[in-house]
């Protein structure tokens, strides 16, 4: 073997062993910790911990706040999408950075500017007592921040997808008499119904997780505005350890269900490309 093969070798398996090295502490083994600790004092303590009535609402609200925020980010992300690449527009490119907004800022900083809009302190907030309606420190206002700081997921994913297929099909179609609505069914979405759903994965696994906003809207009222990792925070700072590793099991469950999910997408992206 030559000097340059045998260099170029041993590089590549130095790499792929810093690459394995860095999955194992960062990942594998934190995840084996929560599944370890979780079980330590036995079954019974587990599943007292995951049934505990607490913990099953806060599961239900990060359920509902993921659930509403996905259908209301795919909404927004595909007709967003659509508009930034096939379409021509004044103000294209200050829709494009505000999407980008929520990559930039932290999402403490998302939760405290609903806090001044909606808050006891916000503008808003003598027109929402004068309507009886509650956003911060209820529902409304977990799912307001969940969205804020995933809404660029989708849109991301499907807008340098829209832009690589050009707009050729479209325009042939609507000069045949094809309708927005079709053609966008017919010809655009074929195009980007892997990265669609590769958005809307992405979004699900950071909805559920999502702390930092949640946390400063919550105002942390157990068993009506925590969510799963509000409640996994709160155990855990009240030293009720076991319990929130137990908790956090759901949690690291539903990231390999999503994983899982993603690898799937990505298998059968790159499958639709090898046979085109």
């Amino acid at each position: 073997m030559k000097p340059k093969a045998v260099k170029k070798s041993a590089t590549k398996y130095i790499l792929i062993a810093l690459a394995v090295l860095f999955i194992a502490v960062m990942l594998a083994v934190p995840l084996a910790t929560v599944l370890v600790y979780a079980l330590r004092q036995g079954w019974d303590t587990f599943a007292a911990a995951i049934v505990d009535p607490y913990a099953i609402k806060a599961l239900k609200l990060t359920l509902t706040a993921a659930g509403t925020t996905v259908v209301l980010n795919t909404f927004f992300g595909v007709f967003a999408s659509w508009a930034i690449t096939k379409f021509r527009f004044r103000g294209k490119q200050i829709l494009t950075t505000l999407i980008d907004i929520p990559f930039a800022i932290s999402p403490v900083i998302a939760g405290l500017v609903f806090i001044y809009v909606f808050g006891r302190i916000g503008w808003a907030y003598p027109f929402l007592q004068a309507h009886d309606i509650k956003i911060v420190f209820a529902v409304p206002g977990i799912i307001l921040a969940t969205i804020f700081v995933t809404f660029p997921f989708i849109s991301r994913e499907l807008i340098p997808l829209m832009q690589s297929s050009g707009t050729d099909e479209e325009e042939a179609a609507a000069l045949m008499g094809a309708g927005g609505l079709r053609i966008y069914r017919k010809i655009t979405f074929p195009h980007v119904k892997w990265g669609l759903l590769y958005g809307i994965i992405l979004c699900t696994a950071r909805a559920v997780g999502e702390f930092g906003a949640v946390s400063v809207v919550s105002g942390h009222l157990r068993g009506k505005t925590n969510t799963l990792p509000l409640h996994i925070e709160i155990l855990f700072s009240e030293f009720h350890l076991t319990a929130s590793f137990a908790v956090s099991s759901i949690l690291v469950a539903m990231t390999v269900v999503i994983l899982v999910l993603r690898n799937i997408v990505e298998y059968r992206v790159k499958r639709e490309e090898r046979s085109h």
